[in-house]
């Protein structure tokens, strides 16, 4: 390397042997590929991002003996507001204004649970999201994806 900034054919001769070594000696593993092409295909260019607004687990005051609180989440993306609330049961939510949307429970390399919210906004899921979960609205042609959290 000539160290001048500029590539070289050596350099990129170089640079082609390393890669192919790495891809034998240090293969990337067929699941953190697969994450990595799912996490490209839930980009979405028409999507606004929903930002976190309320959690309870930081913003609200401690019950005191309480077990099993469910978790409160409000997210909220220019005049939409999705309120979600994660229990050991599932998922329940409203989005407002009160409208139909389908909902779709992201969670990484899982299959994502489709849910549908009713003529007053409100959706449920029947299983807790295990791990990082998002969720994506589509309500008429609006989309909305809220930041990625843990369950």
């Amino acid at each position: 390397m000539s160290g001048t900034g500029g590539d070289s054919p050596d350099a990129e001769l170089l640079e082609e042997e390393l890669r192919r070594a790495a891809a034998v000696l240090d293969p990337v593993p067929d699941d953190l590929r697969q994450l990595a092409l799912d996490a490209y295909a839930l980009h979405d260019l028409d999507a606004r991002i929903a930002e976190l607004t309320f959690d309870s687990l930081a913003d609200a005051a401690p019950v005191r003996g309480a077990a099993d609180v469910p978790r409160m989440l409000t997210f909220r993306a220019g005049e939409l507001t999705v309120d979600v609330e994660v229990t050991g049961e599932g998922l329940l939510g409203q989005v407002l204004p009160p409208q139909p949307a389908r909902v779709e429970v992201l969670s990484g390399p899982r299959p994502g649970a489709r849910l549908t919210a009713d003529d007053l906004g409100r959706f449920a899921g029947g299983a807790p999201p295990r791990g990082p979960f998002a969720l994506r609205l589509r309500a008429g042609a609006e989309v909305v994806v809220t930041e990625w959290l843990r369950a």
